[in-house]
This record gives structure tokens, C-alpha cells and sequence, in this order.
């Protein structure tokens, strides 16, 4: 459903050749080392850092649909998360949606569940997960969205969270069990510390409460493609179009597609409908937390990039 910035050399260039030499030699040479987070190098180079929307905007410039992967923190492990960070990086991706472990996940389905549920068992926490991020984001050539849900907000106060996400160089937020008509604080304190609040608005939300959502929502409005929790489904709900089509006569703002999302052939059809962005999550997070390795994970996370990403060519 950040901070870092864009390289435009690599990043709007188009060259899918260059995405993929660099995302094997960085594999490679992961694969060959053990998986600790101080070994991380600066395989790409910092630059000042992009928002979402300005990520966005480029992309639409370019006539280019922004490939969004999302994985979840601490599974199998942060060390991993964090490699894989950056192997989604050198493969294309626009932004990279990193979701924070919580054990009542309500917006999502099993493979997410599931992945949450390991991740927590291992101890990771959202301190540690900023401690990571600090090392990762800078090296990043792409903006990092939170996906998180209240709770663990309000633990630590709305503006102290903010305030730990702008150090970290994170770009945007998602909370998805906040409704609109309660989320003054979030977008009031998201906004002091140029976090990008996106909203999600789904196929039943009425037409008249959409158009508030997407007034509101910053940095794109995230649709989700149909009914019930994340999760990978055999075809992409028709709906997508004809909501796609209702939301753009809304706003100007750019529009990301999730959910059910999983594969190549959905990629493509939901960019050829006018998708501003396509979200990939579940499928991203089984290929991890399936792998019988961290780097078996991190070799197959990459072939699946690069054929998502081909698909959007």
C-alpha cells in the first residue's frame, strides 16, 4: 500500500539492461557474504532526497507507470529486509512500501498475516526498524513509504513518530485503520514533517466520500482493487477501470493500484487502464518468507522485479 532519492540518470533513463546487469551483480554479490547489517556498502549512491509526489510527477513526465513493491519489516529477518530493500532499488523500482510487523493485521490477508506473525516472533519492533532504515535509506536511489497501523503510532505519540520518520528519511505513510474522519491529527502532523499521508479508497466507498479521500490524501491515492484484504488473486477486479476513471475525474492527483496484484499480465493490464502506479505486495512477501534461504529469496525477489518491471516497459 523514504527518503532517498531519485538518481534521474538511472532511474527515467528507460534502460530496463542497466536495471537488470546491476540487479544480478548486486545479488551476486550478496549472496556471497553472510546477511549482516553492517556489511551493507554503498552500492548506490546517496542523492538528495525526492518525494513521492515529485517521483510521480517525473514518472508521468516520462509517460512511465511507477512500480511499487511492498514487503514486510523483520521477514525472515532485518537483515534480509534490508538487502532486499536495495535489491528492489537496483531493479527499477519507484518507491518501495515497507510495512511495520503488527499483530492485528485487519487489512490484510494470510501471506501477510503470516509474515507479520514471524516477524514479531523474532522480536522485530519499530525501533528496530529505524535503526536499520538509518543505515539503508540513505543508499537507496528511491523514495520508502511506511505501511503501519495506529497502534503503534499512538504508542509513541503522532509527533514524535513523524518526527522519527523524517530523520529516517522516510517519504510517506500509509495507515489503513484510520477513516478519514479521524485521521486530523495524522494528516496535520504528516504535513509539518513533509510526510506524504496516503489514503486508500476502495470499489464500495460511496462517490461523495471518495472525492474527500482524494482531496486529502497526499502523495497519490491508493486504490485498492477490490473487496477484503491483501492477497494475490487469479485476476484483477474489472471495477479498476470504471474507479480509475471516477477518481481522475476527481483530482489531478496520481493514482496507485493494490491488492491482488501479483503478477506480470496484472501489471500491464492495470498501467493499460491509467494507473499512475501498481502495488505488488503479497506475491513479493511469499518469495521471501517461502525461500529455503535468505538468498535463494533474494535471487528470486529479483527475477520476479524484473519481469514486473518489463511489464510496465
Amino acid at each position: 500500500m523514504a527518503a532517498a532519492a531519485l538518481n534521474s540518470s538511472r532511474l527515467f533513463q528507460g534502460n530496463t539492461s542497466s536495471h537488470s546487469a546491476e540487479c544480478r551483480s548486486f545479488v551476486r554479490s550478496t549472496a556471497s557474504r553472510s546477511f549482516k547489517l553492517k556489511s551493507i556498502t554503498a552500492t548506490l549512491t546517496a542523492a538528495p532526497a525526492v518525494g513521492i509526489s515529485e517521483t510521480l510527477s517525473k514518472l508521468k513526465k516520462q509517460g512511465k507507470v511507477a512500480l511499487i513493491p511492498y514487503i514486510t519489516a523483520g521477514d525472515p529477518n532485518l537483515s534480509t529486509t534490508a538487502e532486499a530493500l536495495k535489491v528492489l532499488d537496483s531493479c527499477g523500482s519507484d518507491i518501495i512500501e515497507l510495512g511495520v510487523p503488527y499483530s492485528d493485521p485487519l487489512a490484510d490477508g494470510p501471506v501477510i498475516q503470516a509474515a507479520a506473525t514471524r516477524a514479531l516472533a523474532k522480536g522485530t519492533n519499530f525501533d528496530s526498524i529505524i535503526s536499520m532504515l538509518k543505515e539503508v535509506v540513505p543508499l537507496l536511489s528511491c523514495p520508502v513509504s511506511l505501511f503501519s497501523y495506529y497502534n503503534p503510532i499512538l504508542k509513541r505519540g503522532v509527533a514524535q513518530f513523524m518526527s522519527t520518520l523524517q530523520e529516517t528519511g522516510i517519504q510517506g505513510l500509509i495507515v489503513p485503520d484510520v477513516p478519514l474522519e479521524e485521521n486530523d491529527t495524522l494528516r496535520k502532523e504528516a504535513a509539518d514533517k513533509n510526510i506524504e499521508l496516503v489514503l486508500l479508497t476502495t470499489p464500495t466507498t460511496p462517490r461523495e466520500r471518495m472525492q474527500d479521500i482524494v482531496e486529502a490524501s497526499e502523495g497519490f491515492v491508493y486504490l485498492v482493487s477490490s473487496v477484503g484484504v491483501t492477497g494475490t488473486r487469479g485476476s484483477v477486479n474489472n471495477k479498476v477501470q470504471s474507479l480509475l476513471l471516477d477518481i481522475k475525474e476527481a483530482t489531478n492527483k496520481p493514482v496507485a493500484v493494490g491488492f491482488g496484484i501479483s503478477e506480470p499480465q496484472h501489471v500491464k493490464q492495470v498501467a493499460d487502464w491509467g494507473a499512475d502506479g501498481v502495488i505488488i505486495g503479497s506475491a513479493m512477501v511469499r518469495i521471501l518468507g517461502d525461500a529455503k534461504s535468505p538468498e535463494e529469496g533474494l535471487k528470486e525477489l529479483e527475477v520476479f522485479t524484473k519481469s514486473l518491471k518489463s511489464a510496465l516497459e
